[in-house]
Formats: C-alpha cells, sequence, structure tokens
C-alpha cells in the first residue's frame, strides 16, 4: 500500500509540480480543520491544481489508486463538509481567474476558486450586480457557496445559489469533465444537470467552473432598523412591507433583544439605534434600480404607514450610505459577538415562513425548560423562513460541559422544526456535522433516491466520502 501511495504521489508531483502537493505537516494544517474548529482531518496530501485540466488529472489518479477526494474551497464552511478522513484534499484556490463578464447577456463567468467578493467587484466593475452575499464573503470562494447552494442576506430578492446559476463546468468522479457551461435563460434539452451538483457539496462532482446571473445595479437603497413588540409583531410588519414595497423589498432580518445587546457589547464601533428596548426588532431594506424610484422614500413611508397602524414602535432609518452600513453592523456583527460572549450550540433552520413565530416560542421554551440559564439567539433571514437558532451557554457554565449537550439540543430543535413542515439544513448545508440528522428526519423514499444517484455517479464511494449521505444507511 505504501508503494502504491509514493507512486501516486509522485504521478500527481509530475503533473501538478511538486510546490502544489503538498505533505509537509505543518504546511497541511490550515486545510485540515474546519472553520469553527468542531473538526479535525487528516490527508495524505493537499493538491493545488492550476486548471480544470489539473483537476480531471489529479482526480482519474486518485480514482485509479482508489484515493479518495475532498474538494476544498476557501474552508468558511459551518457543518465539516470540507474536512478529510484520509484521502487527498484537492483546494480550488489556484482556481480564480474571470473567464468573461457579458452585460448584455447579464452574465458572469468564473473559475470555481474566485473569492466572493471578487466576483462581486468584477460585476460592478461592469456596471451590474451579482447579489449572492453572506458574512465570510472576503475569504469564502464562489466554488463552495454552489457546493452548498449559498444563501446569506439577499435570497428574499435573488434567491439562493442555485437561483443565480445558468451553467456549471464540473469534474466527475472519473476525470471526464461536463462542460455545461451555457448562458442560457431557458434550456428544456434534457435533465437540468447542473442541478445535482448545486448543493451537492462536492459528493457528486467537482464543480471548476460557473457562469451566474448578473443583475442591474440598484440606483437607490434605503436601510432602516426597527423596534418591534414580538417575533408575532415581524411577521405581521414582513406581510404588510411585502405588499407594499413588492420587489423592492430586497432584506428582512430578525434579531432578538439578546442579539443586540451582545452586538452593542462585543462590536467596536456599534451604537443604540433606538432610544428604548423592545421586544424584537428587523434590519430591513429596500432597493431599486428603477431612475424613477426612491428606494429610501420608499421605505420611509412604508414604515411611517406601519407606525400609524401600530405594526411598529420605533424605527430609524439610514440616511447615508455610511449610516445604512452602521445599521446593516448590527446584524452582521451578531456571529462575531456570540463567539466574544461564549460557546453557541448552532442550528441552521427553515419553516414555513407564517409558523416562524410559533417555531421560535417553542424552540426558545423548550430549551429553557431543560437548561435554565441558556441564553437562546434565534436570528437571520426572518424574510425567507431561515433562522440561525443558536443558543449561548449560561454564564458560568464551562463552555465544554455546554457544547457536550449539541445532540440533546438537536433533538430538541429538529423534533420542533420537522414537526412545523420545516428543514434541519437551510442554507449551510448538511456536511458531517447534520448527515446523521438528515438519515433521522428526511424521507425514506427522497434518501433513497439519493443513495441511488451517489452510487451511479461515484460509484467507488471517492468523491467527499462520508458527507450528505451515507451509500447505505448504517454505514
Amino acid at each position: 500500500m505504501a508503494a502504491s501511495l509514493d507512486t501516486l504521489l509522485a504521478a500527481l508531483r509530475d503533473g501538478l509540480g511538486d510546490r502544489h502537493v503538498v505533505t509537509d505537516p505543518e504546511d497541511m494544517a490550515p486545510y485540515l480543520v474546519e472553520s469553527r474548529k468542531l473538526f479535525t482531518g487528516s490527508a495524505l496530501a493537499v493538491l493545488r491544481p492550476g486548471s480544470t485540466e489539473e483537476v480531471a488529472f489529479a482526480v482519474r489518479a486518485c480514482t485509479q489508486a482508489g484515493v479518495a477526494v475532498v474538494p476544498l474551497g476557501g474552508n468558511t464552511g459551518l457543518t465539516g463538509a470540507g474536512v478529510p478522513h484520509g484521502g487527498v484534499v484537492l483546494s480550488l484556490e489556484r482556481l480564480a481567474r474571470l473567464r468573461a463578464v457579458d452585460p448584455v447577456d447579464a452574465t458572469i463567468t468564473v473559475e470555481a476558486g474566485m473569492i466572493l467578493q471578487e466576483v462581486q467587484a468584477a460585476a460592478d466593475a461592469a456596471g451590474m450586480l451579482f447579489p449572492l452575499s453572506y458574512a465570510s464573503r472576503g475569504s469564502a470562494r464562489i466554488g463552495g457557496g454552489i457546493s452548498t447552494n449559498a444563501g446569506g442576506i439577499a435570497v428574499l430578492a435573488y434567491g439562493n445559489a442555485r437561483d443565480l446559476v445558468l451553467g456549471l463546468e464540473v469534474v466527475l468522479a472519473d476525470g471526464r469533465v461536463w462542460n455545461g457551461l451555457k448562458a442560457l435563460r431557458k434550456d428544456n434539452a434534457g435533465y437540468d444537470l447542473k442541478q445535482l451538483f448545486i448543493g451537492s457539496e462536492g459528493t457528486l462532482g467537482i464543480v471548476t467552473a460557473a457562469v451566474l446571473k448578473l443583475f442591474p445595479k440598484p440606483r437607490t437603497t434605503g436601510v432602516a432598523f426597527v423596534g418591534l413588540d414580538s417575533a408575532r409583531a415581524a411577521l405581521d410588519l414582513f406581510v404588510f412591507l411585502r405588499s407594499r414595497l413588492d420587489r423592492d423589498l430586497t432584506a428582512f432580518e430578525y434579531l432578538p433583544p439578546f442579539a443586540l445587546e451582545i452586538v452593542l457589547r462585543h462590536v467596536p464601533g456599534t451604537v443604540r439605534p433606538l432610544a428604548d428596548p423592545h421586544g424584537a426588532y428587523a434590519l430591513i431594506e429596500a432597493a431599486s434600480a428603477r431612475p424613477d424610484a426612491d428606494a429610501r422614500a420608499g421605505l420611509e413611508a412604508a414604515l411611517s404607514d406601519a407606525m400609524a397602524d401600530g405594526l411598529i414602535a420605533d424605527a430609524a432609518i439610514g440616511a447615508s450610505g455610511a449610516q445604512d452600513d452602521a445599521l446593516w453592523r448590527l446584524r452582521e456583527g451578531v456571529p462575531e459577538a456570540q463567539t466574544r460572549e461564549g460557546a453557541s450550540i448552532k442550528h441552521d433552520v427553515s419553516v414555513p415562513l407564517s409558523r416562524l413565530p410559533d417555531f421560535l416560542e417553542q424552540a426558545e421554551d423548550a430549551c429553557i425548560a431543560v437548561m435554565p440559564g441558556l441564553r437562546p439567539c434565534g436570528f437571520g433571514h426572518f424574510g425567507d423562513g431561515n433562522i440561525h437558532f443558536n443558543l449561548t451557554q449560561p454564564a458560568e457554565m464551562p463552555p465544554a460541559d455546554f457544547l457536550a449537550e449539541w445532540g440533546r439540543f438537536n433533538r430538541i430543535v429538529h423534533d420542533i422544526v420537522h414537526g412545523l413542515g420545516g428543514s434541519i439544513a437551510a442554507e449551510h448545508g448538511v456536511g458531517l456535522i447534520k448527515r446523521d440528522e438528515l438519515e433521522r428526519y428526511g424521507d425514506p423514499v427522497g434518501l433513497d433516491l439519493m443513495r441511488r444517484l451517489k452510487g451511479a455517479i461515484d460509484p467507488l464511494n471517492l468523491l467527499n466520502p462520508g458527507k450528505v449521505i451515507a451509500l447505505r444507511p448504517d454505514s
């Protein structure tokens, strides 16, 4: 076995170059640890191919040797999907080229290793908008976002990653390259194969490039921070604003009082936006590309009417881009603040929008009942039904003791989500951390179809094995 692995490494060095086949433990270490440090893996080597052809070569060589391949983007994932357990890590960091921008077709073609923020900047330079955006945009790579069907703060207006992809280039488990890089809005010539790979977390193929949708840049934007009585009041306000603002409503983010307090405590430069405390808060954004529309004025008028109707208690509306950014910082600073506040048990879940208040009430009560002093922090993308239901440790409890209860709280929270017709994996994927949960809550026929697809496309189970779904329920 050692001789065959030495032969594989020698072949990989010949094909990729010595410096792009990393075997030194110290140099490999950053590629083996999940971003939250919940999982640490091991690997024979880290491969850094520089082209689609080199990715295909590396996958083909590993398949012939029976060695697993774990693709890795910016390593910002939150489910352990990029953590290897043997085999090789295939980093896409060198596949970072902008291939084309076409403002007429409203498309951008990029390689999978391009940083999300750089994709956004390239679109902006062409006078267009690429709307996919989330907190790790400065280090996350677009291939990772596609492979996990990432969501983020603009889903309400533009959809998840799968809604923004027109075409893909994918290296398959046998080393063949599927060229599906089409920039077509309509194409019914058979199965929509790209959708198999979007959200599959590298278990069916390795995305190397993508054609993505672009949109007109907003001409005007308005941002408001609103004080509300409760999550139920937030739902009433969202329904009202959706009717009033229609497509101009681009974000509706929810924060409980605890989330705002820890942001103000731990995130430098943040200030309290409203004079009095409230039972719940919403960060709302409106934007319009129409030359005859003023999104800020439209949002202000809608909120004024909502206040007159008793839907909101107070509101602060940004008067400039800098003030808008400061309000957004209150929402985007929540993960950082939670880290500083103590250990967190995190759940990324979604339920039908109409059931969000029910979920928050039931989940908070159920979790506090089993651990008095627990501090629930359910926040996030209220407008699309996605809540990051995180639990912060009781103030005096040792972090390790608290994190040891993760499984117990999974059962409580996920049972409630399942009972409300929701999903235990809203936008972060399944990876390793939720694989067993998917087996528990997934539809048996759906799970069987997923296994059949995995077995047909990757029969040797060498592409990111052990993630998302096992080939056998008991493996």
